[in-house]
């Protein structure tokens, strides 16, 4: 009797472990490609959608001020600014959506995780090197923990704005 309990268990266990390490399973998304025409700022894009131009905001990432018509230039922006047009300009890039955030923010950008030709995250690359800062507006995200780790990350290694002696 025991032995069934036991293998009962081991089933049950077997069982709750395989659907929950199903969740952590990347999702099988169709991202479509779009044409990046103009990086604005290390957290803002502008795209080529179906021969229009749209501006994409960048979800969970916040990069110092270079374009803000009402605040100065921030320390690292020049920085964080460059390396986009670094990663993106003139780039073929994905997009993918997040229904917690809505489509758009108070400026009529689309909310947006932009991913790179190779497949990685460039939001969270943004915050890994140093370049951004994980930022929360309201309600929680699809990636909010990687990119708090990321962020943890960053700081930790002092990369980018986070080095010694950068913002001070």
């Amino acid at each position: 009797m025991k032995r069934k309990h036991k293998a009962l268990l081991i089933f049950v266990i077997a069982l709750i472990w395989t659907i929950f390490d199903q969740s952590k399973l990347p999702e099988e998304i169709e991202l479509e490609n779009y044409q990046v025409l103009k990086v604005i700022d290390g957290d803002t894009v502008s795209i080529s959608i179906n021969g229009e131009k749209e501006t994409l905001r960048l979800i969970g990432v916040d990069t110092p001020e270079t374009v803000h018509p009402n605040k100065p230039v921030e320390c690292f922006g020049i920085e964080a600014s460059n390396y986009a047009k670094d990663l993106l300009s003139n780039k073929i890039i994905s997009v993918e959506y997040d229904q917690s955030q809505g489509e758009v923010d108070k400026y009529g950008r689309s909310l947006v995780y932009i991913f790179l030709p190779d497949g990685r995250n460039f939001n969270k690359i943004m915050i890994e090197e140093g370049y951004a800062y994980e930022y929360t507006y309201g309600e929680a995200y699809k990636y909010q923990k990687e990119f708090k780790e990321s962020q943890i990350y960053a700081k930790e290694n002092k990369l980018g704005l986070w080095a010694d002696n950068i913002c001070e």
